[in-house]
């Protein structure tokens, strides 16, 4: 019987309080796992003793190792790690500010870099293998306007999820990227609104663009993007490693 069973096994999520990475969260309690959620948004406590909160700014070498060395305490291993966290900043190459392209590159290349490093050098000491899923994007594989700080970040986490699937496939650890598409979150509804007023449109013409470039002719819901991570979070995904999958809806092909 095929089941998605990860009983036992314990997860990070950054980025985890909302949107795609919420969605990764539920999906990953729902079929048994241990959840560290790491986000810079978190102050609760947690609901059940499967799930953990722990404040983090992923762009933060101190801080990621601390928040490895609690989850790592508090669950007793780590196996699973999702580097979900990203942010976006909207404008053209010739006028994206300097600060905008900073911190953009340092929570979505920097921080996957870090908690990957900080991550693999558990799974390697541990001897047991693990699973590693960056969150890239299409714009990993595409460009677009008004997103080029954006679109390098994701670029950079397509070819970080390359080495380290070459550098790690020795110690049975698999390094695999997702490639979502348009995804209806807090984030995307935001660059809607920005976009509209960079290009003198209005949101619902955005939104009804979106909707026109897909085959499938609707976005996705952050649990599309679940169900893809946690498939690869399974032991039906052992022999896939370095791959950048899309769920795009037939946006993106390549």
């Amino acid at each position: 019987m095929y089941t998605m069973d990860l009983t036992g096994k314990v997860a990070i999520v950054t980025g985890g309080a909302n949107g795609i990475g919420k969605a990764i969260v539920e999906a990953f309690l729902d079929c048994g796992a241990n959840v560290a959620i790491a986000d810079m948004s978190i102050i609760e406590d947690a609901p059940n003793d499967r799930l953990y909160y722990v404040q983090t700014n992923v762009s933060k070498s101190d801080q990621v190792e601390e928040m490895i060395k609690k989850v790592t305490n508090h669950f007793g291993r780590l196996d699973i790690l999702v580097n979900n966290a990203g942010i976006s900043t909207m404008d053209y190459m010739v006028d994206i500010e300097e600060q905008d392209w900073d911190r953009t590159m340092d929570v979505n290349a920097k921080g996957v870099y870090l908690c990957m490093q900080a991550a693999a050098k558990v799974l390697q000491a541990q001897g047991q293998g693990g699973k590693i899923i960056n969150i890239s994007s299409q714009a990993g594989k595409n460009g677009y306007r008004l997103m080029g700080s954006y679109v390098a970040s994701k670029h950079a986490v397509l070819g970080m999820t390359k080495v380290a699937a070459i550098e790690l496939a020795p110690d049975q650890i698999n390094v695999n990227a997702v490639c979502p598409g348009i995804v209806e979150t807090d984030m995307k509804r935001a660059e809607r609104v920005v976009g509209g007023e960079l290009r003198g449109l209005d949101e619902e013409l955005i939104r009804l663009e979106d909707n026109s470039q897909i085959p499938l002719g609707r976005t996705a819901l952050p649990e599309d993007i679940a169900n893809v991570v946690v498939f690869l979070a399974s032991k039906y995904s052992d022999y896939m490693t370095g791959q950048g999958i899309n769920v795009t809806g037939g946006m993106t092909m390549n």
